[in-house]
């Protein structure tokens, strides 16, 4: 394993990841600016990670024919592209543009993981991967932080930024990434194949990891929903703009980040996967079912750090979970079905969140989001009564994902 390589392909990540977390705390407040409504707004939101969904397969047999390094660089320069869209769209109209092209060049993430895979061996790949959830997650808490505080000059400034960010990441990585020497069918090898019938069977054939991908499935179109609608409801009820909502969703990120970088083995040795799965939909499910009731934002606030506690707890006992439903060789199509259900979930819960903000209540989402989860810890606990041991087959996978898995940013 070249430890440069795994250092460089990590701050390519970190920053990409910087620059699209600029995006998350001015998106809502820039489509409100121009009339959309919350419906709209999911739409937005989920018109990128459709896009990802339906291109994803194509970049990656493009990596596989013509290598790694040529579909990352095209899709950061998509990427730097998008965002001067976003930076210059005058309407609603060239927001969603600029988004579906993001979406069509949001390949950064899982050509990385095929990176990682290409470049070391098998022993040593999750320490690789744990190197890319790093940066995924680093890159979520820095990135909401600094566009808050750039949104101060206007909703264009953080994008323009974000646009210069990416361009430096391609030069980057122009300069320093190089190529793995691999054959067309080693590379075809190292890629997760996500969307075959025949990796979801192959997947599906333990019952872990269908039940891990299950729970996924629930909490991930649960935390879908509060992301696309918290920005405009903490607008409406306290008066936040961008500054203080990017805050938030950093503090949230740092939380995370703690509990999945360090405090998660400590965790798992002590209660087991199965209890802290249940533990982490229940946290969840306290925190998002206070959200929208509480009378000041300070409470508002600790609801979400409850939820972002149970959230670091649950992703990464999950991942770890489903992976012990594969063998060795089949760990990378396992996870990538695993991640295909977190896929499809993030379309999803933008457009239902949108719908019931718009027609039912603001309140709404949040307390949809909150039983969903309520639906994961029931589902998780009578798992565990049947099935689960009381102590973890192996200790979950650290990762810093700030609660979002990589393969799906918007």
């Amino acid at each position: 394993m070249k430890k440069s390589a795994l250092l460089i392909i990590f701050l390519v990540v970190f920053i990409d990841l910087v620059g699209f977390g600029i995006v998350i705390p001015i998106l809502p407040y820039y489509a409100k600016e121009y009339g959309a409504s919350a419906f709209q707004l999911g739409w937005l939101m989920a018109i990128y990670s459709v896009m990802q969904f339906l291109v994803a397969p194509l970049w990656g047999k493009i990596s596989d024919q013509f290598g790694r390094r040529p579909v990352l660089l095209v899709s950061i320069l998509g990427t730097a592209f998008s965002m001067m869209l976003l930076g210059l769209a005058g309407n609603l109209k060239w927001l969603f543009i600029a988004r579906f092209l993001a979406g069509t060049c949001g390949a950064n993430i899982s050509t990385a993981y095929a990176y990682i895979a290409d470049v070391t061996p098998e022993d040593q790949r999750a320490r690789g991967m744990g190197l890319i959830g790093a940066g995924f997650g680093l890159g979520f808490i820095f990135g909401p932080a600094i566009g808050g505080v750039l949104s101060r000059w206007g909703f264009s400034f953080p994008m323009y930024a974000g646009a210069l960010l990416a361009l430096c990441n391609f030069f980057f990585a122009l300069v320093k990434l190089e190529e793995p020497k691999l054959s067309i069918k080693e590379r075809e090898a190292n890629r997760s194949k996500r969307f075959s019938l025949e990796a979801i069977g192959t997947a599906m054939a333990d019952r872990r990891t269908r039940f891990a991908t299950l729970i996924f499935f629930l909490s991930t179109l649960a935390i879908a929903q509060m992301e696309t609608t918290f920005a405009i409801f903490m607008a409406h009820r306290f008066g936040y703009d961008a500054q203080p909502a990017g805050f938030v969703l950093a503090l949230m990120g740092i939380i995370m980040a703690t509990i999945q970088g360090g405090l998660i083995g400590k965790l798992a040795k002590r209660f087991g996967e199965y209890n802290l799965i249940v533990m982490g939909a229940l946290l969840c499910a306290v925190g998002l079912g206070l959200f929208p009731v509480l009378p000041t934002a300070f409470f508002v606030i600790l609801s979400l750090c409850i939820m972002s506690v149970g959230n670091g707890i649950l992703n990464p006992s999950l991942s770890s979970l489903a992976s012990l439903g594969a063998s060795p060789r089949q760990k990378g199509l396992v996870m990538g079905v695993y991640q295909s259900a977190s896929s499809l979930a993030r379309v999803l819960g933008p457009l239902v969140a949108g719908w019931l903000y718009d027609r039912i209540s603001i309140r709404a989402p949040f307390f949809a989001a909150a039983i969903l989860f309520v639906l994961a810890f029931t589902v998780a606990a009578v798992f565990r009564k049947l099935t689960g041991p009381r102590r973890p087959a192996v200790e979950p996978v650290k990762s810093t994902n700030a609660g979002l898995e990589p393969a799906s940013k918007y």
